[in-house]
């Protein structure tokens, strides 16, 4: 599933290993769901969407919707 984890952490100057502390997981699970190899899990995904305050399909894309 692509995401744009990447990108908002870049955005706030925050290291993985910040970003997992901010979400109380390891960097190795930033990394991993940053690179698509694995997916959050629904819990998880609440987290962080509510850490950057955005609802959680402006983060994740599951390539079902394309608008217009």
């Amino acid at each position: 599933m692509k995401n744009r984890l990447k990108v908002l952490r870049a955005e706030r100057d925050w290291s993985q290993a910040e970003l997992a502390g901010r979400l109380d997981v390891s960097r190795q699970a930033v990394n991993a769901i940053e690179t698509g190899k694995h997916d959050p899990s629904l819990p998880l995904a609440f987290r962080i969407a509510r850490l950057f305050d955005m609802r959680i399909e402006e983060i994740f894309d599951d390539g079902e919707h394309h608008d217009g």
